[in-house]
């Protein structure tokens, strides 16, 4: 597969992709990211994988939603055909159903490439469900691609079961997938922040969808319960942090919740590694790939059943799932940990062997099997 030219339309390259990236790059040389956000290699893979920045994205809200993703548009430069047709392409992966999908498919004729949509995982905000145009257009790009991957098998339902895609040309593995090594390395700075013992760790944006007020309900729970002896690292900022921190003093609650700010990506591995259990009480995540870096880091992992990576995680063995909406149950799988503090590390290393097996590697040979398969028909 060494002499295969391999695409990778990305409207948004951010540091996540990039092991995966610098991973295909070993196994096809002739392979080239096309970007229109792109902020710089990730920490660590510098020059690692060959990137093209077409333009810029933008992003035209149609309908706004605090818990969802919304309806939105995104225009993307349309010089990307132009780009293509010199870089001479035999396969393109195209995230998403978006205008460089659409015109990756409608120009085959011309560049004589196959085309893979990737579509991250299902969610209501993404699905477009009750959109009957947008369905439409989506299985008839399903009908011109050559194969479609997805993170999870909810992805997979969506695109078979809803978009009528053949089920032999949907192929299912975690390619968005973190570095282990990277993150460990990033993992040696000593967190000044108070902690008592176990400290839970959110990591992401806190704004509605992402439910951090939904796991400050749930320690409501628990003080209601006596339960004060645990910490809870709000890591990120938002437009919800100044309303959320008066809720904490509202309800007693800053002995327990530390609010740390946004740091750098280079630098999460420290805050993961001095936490004990990473929480995801997100509202909606296609996919969800803090999840995984928790994991891969020997994290038990508390996550919302609303999350496409939750399918990672084994009930009671590496983590539990749960319904961020209902505070009783969000309170209780806290309460496992307060309980029984040496579920952390054993259900940690569990995290460890199921990653194993999804490894920037891993995702890389699937990737180069499914360019086969789109080559081969």
């Amino acid at each position: 597969m060494s002499s295969l030219r391999i695409a990778w339309l990305l409207t948004s390259a951010f540091y996540y992709w990039h092991p995966m990236l610098s991973q295909l790059a070993q196994r096809v040389p002739e392979m080239k990211a096309f970007a229109a956000n792109w902020r710089g290699y990730a920490p660590g893979l510098e020059d690692s994988f060959a990137v093209e920045v077409v333009g810029e994205r933008k992003i035209i809200p149609l309908l706004k939603s605090k818990t969802s993703y919304g309806s939105n548009f995104t225009f993307l430069p349309l010089n990307i055909i132009n780009r293509l047709l010199q870089f001479k392409p035999q396969v393109i992966f195209s995230n998403s159903f978006g205008m460089w999908t659409l015109l990756a498919l409608l120009a085959k004729p011309v560049g004589r490439w196959k085309v893979v949509i990737a579509y991250e995982g299902s969610s209501p905000g993404v699905d477009y469900r009750n959109s009957p145009a947008r369905l439409w257009l989506r299985q008839q790009m399903v009908r011109w691609a050559d194969a479609c991957i997805s993170n999870s098998q909810a992805g997979r339902d969506y695109l078979v079961k809803l978009l009528q895609a053949p089920e032999d040309e949907v192929f299912v593995q975690p390619y968005e997938v973190p570095a282990a090594d990277a993150l460990a390395e990033s993992g040696t700075t000593a967190i000044a922040a108070p902690r008592q013992r176990p400290c839970f760790i959110f990591v992401g944006s806190v704004k509605p969808r992402k439910g951090v007020q939904l796991l400050l309900q749930a320690c409501v729970q628990l003080a209601a319960q006596g339960y004060r002896d645990y910490s809870v690292w709000i890591v990120g900022d938002g437009d919800q942090c100044e309303a959320l921190q008066a809720f904490c003093t509202e309800h007693q609650l800053n002995q327990q919740v530390q609010w740390l700010g946004r740091v750098d990506y280079d630098q999460l591995g420290s805050y993961f590694n001095q936490a004990d259990v990473f929480v995801l009480p997100t509202l909606e995540d296609t996919w969800g790939m803090v999840v995984l870096e928790a994991m891969v880091l020997g994290k038990p992992v508390l996550c919302s059943t609303l999350a496409g990576a939750v399918e990672l995680i084994q009930e009671g063995q590496n983590g539990y799932r749960f319904d961020p909406r209902n505070a009783e149950e969000f309170a209780d799988r806290m309460r496992q940990f307060i309980d029984q503090p040496e579920r952390v590390e054993v259900m940690g290393q569990q995290s460890i062997t199921v990653m194993a097996q999804y490894t920037p590697a891993a995702a890389a040979d699937f990737l180069v099997d499914v360019a086969a398969f789109a080559t081969a028909h």
